[in-house]
């Protein structure tokens, strides 16, 4: 039986917890992960043989990437406050 970390299927069903997760529990960081394993599950429908060192290091990057890519795109401008206009509690 293969190496169960190069079977691109574990990736993209750890893709889909991970995307489960940031669903309950918002802040884009699970969101990042999620993608960073989407994508290596997606390299690795490439024909080419890929360690678990290289495939974690690839993860590892391509989530940062991911979390870097949201946090500039989503997250407040330098300068910005959010301000609330309505609070639950009254």
């Amino acid at each position: 039986m293969a190496d169960l970390w190069s079977v691109w299927w574990v990736w993209m069903a750890a893709a889909l917890v991970l995307a489960i997760i940031e669903v309950l529990a918002p802040g884009f960081i699970f969101l990042g992960f999620a993608i960073g394993a989407a994508l290596t599950g997606l390299l690795l429908l490439l024909p080419i043989t890929w360690t678990l060192p290289v495939l974690a290091l690839i993860f590892a990057a391509l989530s940062l990437a991911a979390w870097l890519i949201l946090r500039r795109s989503f997250a407040l401008r330098t300068g910005q406050v959010k301000h609330f206009e309505d609070d639950i509690n009254h």
